[in-house]
């Protein structure tokens, strides 16, 4: 039975290796070009993302928004996320959104919006969306529509693409069956990079084709660490980054922090998202890092789907320079190595 012995410790040391391995790390200190980070998100992600870049516009001038709305649109109020905000049942007020971001740029809750006089926003949505209504993202666009119109902004690049037949998922370039559909894990088959059109508006046209598979590195990274003042973010305790090759070699490279859906997170969906929704093969061709942060789903406060703080579950600063998920973030890209002045 000794022969037995040997290789219960043999597998133990195996086992024991392999998750030492895997063991979320602190993030990496890199090599990264202020003039070349952006955000994006898919439906709680995409208000995520616009709540970062309203917030913090001299950190993230660039955004690319999957089937969400007009920022501020939740004004604090579930019933109104549920409502307006998915529904458009009524639709969002987007005069009197704009009317509240620009009292809240004066007092400071969130940056100067002249940080987007010359930032690009990319807009997707699809018309079979039964999750958040088309008409809800329509009025995103017209906010931002709109703060384009403002004085000094006309250098904002708005691109709305709302055409698209599919349903309230990312849509992916191979096709399938579940385009039209919301499933998990929410990635379309539809015949359409969305991926490849995130990066094309965000960073300009394409160097070359992005390859089939991608050929970095996707690694763990300790949340906790990155808390603000020490205060729970409501987020998960492990994130993922994924790392081009030329980055990890000392190149310079951009930085894209990229917001999963409700229910989308690691926990419900397992990689998939951070797998396979096609940004890490675009990243490879663009030089660009990936932040996938995750959220963790939780009754108190109430949060089952796992959803980014978009409507006030994390308290009433939720979507401002105050709030702390956006603080959390912050945190995150100045760990990266992303000059942060505050």
């Amino acid at each position: 039975m000794r022969w037995m012995s040997m290789l219960c410790v043999g597998l133990w040391l195996i086992v024991g290796i392999s998750h030492a391995d895997d063991a979320a790390q602190p993030l990496p200190h890199l090599n990264l070009d202020p003039s070349r980070v952006a955000v994006a998100g898919l439906s709680s992600g995409a208000y995520m993302a616009t709540q970062m870049q309203m917030a913090y516009p001299e950190l993230f001038p660039k955004a690319a928004l999957v089937a969400g709305g007009p920022y501020g649109c939740a004004e604090g109020k579930l019933q109104t996320a549920l409502g307006t905000c998915m529904k458009g049942q009524p639709a969002p007020d987007v005069a009197s959104l704009l009317k509240s971001a620009r009292q809240r740029e004066a007092s400071g809750e969130i940056g100067p919006l002249k940080g987007l006089a010359h930032g690009r926003v990319y807009l997707l949505h699809g018309t079979q969306d039964a999750v958040v209504a088309p008409v809800v993202a329509e009025a995103g666009a017209q906010f931002y529509t709109a703060l384009h119109d403002g004085p000094g902004m006309s250098g904002l690049q708005v691109d709305d693409d709302g055409q698209r037949a599919f349903a309230h998922n990312l849509p992916l370039a191979a096709t399938g069956d579940d385009c039209g559909k919301s499933v998990s894990p929410y990635l379309g088959h539809c015949g359409f990079d969305a991926a490849g059109a995130v990066f094309t508006h965000l960073f300009g046209p394409a160097p070359r084709t992005a390859a089939a598979d991608a050929s970095g590195k996707l690694q763990r990274f300790d949340q906790d660490a990155l808390k603000p003042g020490g205060v729970d973010a409501l987020l998960a305790s492990t994130g993922y980054l994924y790392v081009p090759p030329d980055c990890r070699a000392g190149k310079r490279c951009g930085l894209l922090v990229a917001f999963h859906g409700c229910k989308q997170n690691v926990d419900a969906v397992g990689q998939a998202f951070v797998k396979d929704a096609g940004f890490n093969r675009w990243a490879d061709v663009y030089g660009v890092v990936i932040l996938y942060p995750q959220t963790r789903a939780s009754f108190a406060p109430l949060n089952p789907q796992a959803c980014w703080d978009w409507w006030g579950y994390s308290g009433g600063n939720y979507d401002t320079r105050q709030g702390v998920q956006p603080r959390w973030v912050v945190n995150a890209v100045k760990a990266l190595g992303l000059p942060v002045r505050q």
